[in-house]
């Protein structure tokens, strides 16, 4: 159970949602770096008095972030968007805790629009999953992903909007990693969780095969809506020293990797190793649908393969929370200075539910084998 007081710590972080910097308001990534986060006070406050802290006086505070792996609501999830309040119990808890929770939402959102002619698997749900994904505790989903656009561009329109509405809603969920065009696609949700400033970026570096996976082409460019696409890292790179400028913890959500495979590829350890050098605190991923290893890489965290969280395929899953300390200096670098994993099995139902005795003893021994197996300390 959650107590109502970590609740409303976690919710006192406030969201800036720039995705939708360039649908509302015309504004463009290269003009100026993203604005900080501004706090709200509540209602009925009286003024602040005191004078702003200079950065060197700043004392950010320490933060926990909850990583999970893919969710859609296809087959024996798609009933429960019914109840989105719902939707993701028992799995809601792990989540919830956290200061901040990312996930990857592996589906097209909205309507309209038609199945991509000739995908195997084209996966679609209504409005109400971005309503699901914040009552369970999650503030910020990923859809840079090749199934975002699984019903083409025609629906990309609706799926921005809800997007919109979803960032100003209560509680809000900010949506990364797609946009009406490339700027957009690759803008950061910035949080302020009590005085710290945490910047999230997504993208797709997953290598598809485009005559088996017609998706692999609707990456976002200057003037077409799409996501964030990284096969070539360059622009992804950029936005990661932008962000590095600004936010006191940076965190990247990556599709990428080999389906199929618990130990990451070549290219995704060349990848992480670039995004750390850039200034990323925190590298996490999805794509493969299995585990794959988590630990430390120089100054940086990475976390190759979250799997699947929320899946109408049962297998091992569970929530990756890292304790995060900020730069203890201006020219300094966030820490890792802790990590816990959450064991739980995806059953029947498509939920994960937490594990337990043996099968827990035996998910912690994976993690730790997984961790040897991609080379992370």
């Amino acid at each position: 159970m959650i107590a109502a007081g970590r609740r409303s710590v976690r919710r006192s972080g406030t969201v800036l949602v720039l995705l939708a910097c360039s649908v509302l308001a015309g504004c463009s990534r290269s003009e100026a770096p993203p604005p900080p986060p501004q706090s709200r006070a509540p209602t009925g406050s009286a003024p602040e008095t005191s004078t702003a802290p200079t950065p060197r006086e700043r004392r950010p505070s320490p933060v926990r972030l909850a990583v999970a792996g893919d969710i859609h609501f296809e087959g024996v999830l798609a009933p429960r968007l019914r109840d989105p309040a719902t939707a993701l119990a028992p799995a809601s808890p792990a989540l919830a805790e956290a200061d901040l929770a990312i996930v990857n939402l592996e589906t097209s959102v909205g309507s309209g629009g038609r199945p991509e002619a000739g995908k195997r698997f084209t996966f679609s749900a209504g409005a109400s999953a971005f309503t699901a994904l914040a009552a369970a505790g999650i503030d910020v989903a990923s859809m840079a992903n090749n199934h975002a656009v699984d019903f083409g561009r025609d629906r990309l329109a609706s799926t921005l909007r809800a997007a919109r509405r979803a960032a100003a809603a209560d509680p809000p969920l900010a949506v990364v990693g797609i946009g009406a065009d490339e700027d957009e696609a690759f803008t950061p949700a910035v949080t302020d969780v009590d005085g710290t400033r945490v910047a999230v970026l997504a993208a797709s570096a997953a290598d598809q095969d485009p005559t088996a996976d017609p998706t692999a082409g609707w990456n976002a460019g200057p003037d077409t809506s799409g996501v964030a696409g990284a096969l070539d890292p360059r622009r992804l790179l950029r936005e990661v020293r932008r962000a590095d400028r600004t936010a006191d913890v940076v965190v990247v959500h990556l599709h990428w990797g080999v389906q199929g495979e618990r130990c990451p590829s070549a290219d995704q350890r060349l990848l992480a190793r670039r995004l750390v050098g850039a200034g990323a605190d925190v590298v996490a991923g999805s794509h493969a649908h299995e585990l794959q290893g988590d630990g430390r890489l120089g100054p940086g965290y990475v976390a190759y393969g979250l799997g699947n969280f929320a899946w109408y395929s049962p297998g091992p899953t569970g929530v990756l929370t890292l304790t995060v300390r900020p730069p203890r200096a201006p020219a300094g670098r966030a820490e890792v200075t802790a990590s816990r994993w959450w064991p739980a099995t995806i059953g029947a139902d498509g939920l994960a539910a937490p594990d337990s005795g043996a099968a827990a003893a035996a998910s912690r021994d994976q993690r730790v084998a997984l961790r040897e197996c991609a080379g992370l300390g």
